[in-house]
């Protein structure tokens, strides 16, 4: 049996074929963001099953994040369905146009990793690495916390995941389960907008300027249910925002007065950048940090250090022993090989990035074009039509990332990430930009 839904035929007697079916009209586009599903009964109808099947099946669609449901209103293909990540939202670049969307580090100011390479091998060889060793090598433990501690993050244990959104991964599944709400800032990274759905969980977009996340926009996220807050601490993606002392007082008073929330730094841009870490960790019973090595030491450096109170870190680390186990004890003493030997000059990069980023940005001003940038290696500019400013600036040389990467509810907007611009390329780009964003005006956003 089948059911036609507009011109897409959902088929299926077992509730995984009528899931299965589903998620291949979603992935294949038959099925567009927002089309409503016929109800369970009906469908059960005409599919000759029990209202039952056609239950559980919808039930797995929405654990997935394929599918919402909202009450009397049924359910209905979501926004942005797991099943269509925004990496799909990627634009090729013709050859001969100038990439500045990636969001890829200057290859330039990464360190080397022979010399750490070559020495975590002597380690190793002296030192081979066996089961039921523990799963984070002291020496990274040791020097992490005490890099931890000079920021003012709280005391608590260290653990050793395959990046940032791994990390992230694994602290949002030990605490919650499918339906929870999780708040996100919006404009944010693409990747955790994709990972909430993916997990079963409930996207709350938090509104960011500037300085981080919008207290008003927490507070209502709080007020709707968020079991979990995601905030980076510092060159966000794409705003480039930093949560700032004031900012950061005012979000740990409203986080105090929600204990049970679970909230998670993201410090990703350690090593990039040259404004303090203000962390939101500690104010509540259960948290994390996350820091990175992938922006300063290189993408394939898969390596997060993660801390957190001692329940999420003995969840976290529970749960990892039954799969990967670990992360390559190799690549952690590489890790602490390069910590140790100074190989980043992380003033002098942070002091690259920030004059390509604020010289862009003083340009952009000049033009009359309104952009931010506070830290890191983006820049993001608000437009009215991102997909008109994208495609002109792709025709004039340029390549530059649509903002619905980024956002759910936030305003379009471009992101131009800075980290290969030469100062020769600062003007001709502004112009560039100034000409795509209002054409008609000379150029000026205001």
């Amino acid at each position: 049996m089948s059911f036609v839904l507009g011109e897409y035929r959902i088929t299926g007697r077992r509730a995984s074929d009528i899931a299965a079916s589903i998620e291949t009209g979603v992935g294949s586009g038959a099925l567009v963001p927002g089309a409503v599903l016929p109800p369970m009964r009906e469908l059960a109808g005409e599919l000759g099953v029990n209202p039952n099947t056609v239950a559980a099946a919808y039930r797995t669609l929405r654990e997935r994040g394929v599918i919402e449901t909202d009450g009397r209103r049924g359910s209905r293909v979501r926004a942005r369905p797991a099943t269509a990540p925004r990496d799909s939202l990627r634009t090729a670049v013709p050859e001969g146009v100038r990439d500045v969307a990636e969001g890829n580090p200057d290859v330039s100011l990464l360190p080397s990793l022979d010399a750490a390479l070559a020495a975590a091998a002597r380690w190793y060889a002296r030192t081979p690495a066996l089961y039921g060793q523990d799963p984070v090598l002291p020496d990274l433990a040791r020097i992490a916390r005490a890099d931890l501690d000079a920021d003012g993050v709280p005391a608590g244990p260290v653990a050793v995941t395959s990046g940032a959104l791994d990390g992230i991964e694994r602290v949002l599944a030990a605490h919650l389960r499918p339906g929870d709400a999780v708040a996100v800032e919006d404009p944010g990274w693409g990747a955790m907008l994709d990972l909430v759905p993916a997990l079963g969980l409930r996207t709350l977009p938090i509104a960011v300027d500037d300085e981080g996340p919008v207290p008003a926009a927490v507070e209502r996220a709080l007020a709707e249910g968020a079991r979990a807050v995601v905030v980076t601490a510092r060159a966000q993606n794409p705003t480039g925002a930093a949560v700032g002392a004031d900012r950061a007082r005012e979000l740990r008073e409203l986080l105090a007065r929600h204990p049970g929330v679970l909230v998670i730094d993201d410090d990703h841009g350690h090593g990039i950048v040259d404004v303090p870490l203000r962390p939101l960790s500690g104010v509540t019973r259960h948290w994390a940090l996350i820091r990175s090595t992938a922006k300063a030491y290189g993408p394939d450096l898969r390596l997060a250090v993660l801390t957190g109170d001692a329940v999420t870190l003995d969840r976290v680390r529970g749960r990892q022993r039954l799969g990967p186990g670990w992360v390559s004890r190799l690549l952690q003493r590489t890790v602490v090989e390069l910590w140790t030997s100074g190989a980043l000059d992380k003033e002098a990069v942070a002091r690259s990035y920030g004059l390509r980023r604020d010289g862009l940005i003083a340009a952009l001003a000049e033009r009359g074009v309104r952009a931010h940038g506070r830290s890191g290696m983006n820049v993001w500019v608000p437009v009215a039509d991102e997909t008109a400013v994208v495609t002109r600036l792709m025709t004039a040389g340029w390549a530059v990332t649509a903002g619905a990467r980024f956002r759910v509810e936030a305003g379009p907007g471009v992101r131009i990430t800075v980290s290969g611009l030469s100062p020769a390329e600062v003007g001709p780009l502004a112009d560039a930009v100034a000409a795509a964003v209002r054409p008609a005006a000379g150029g000026r956003s205001d």
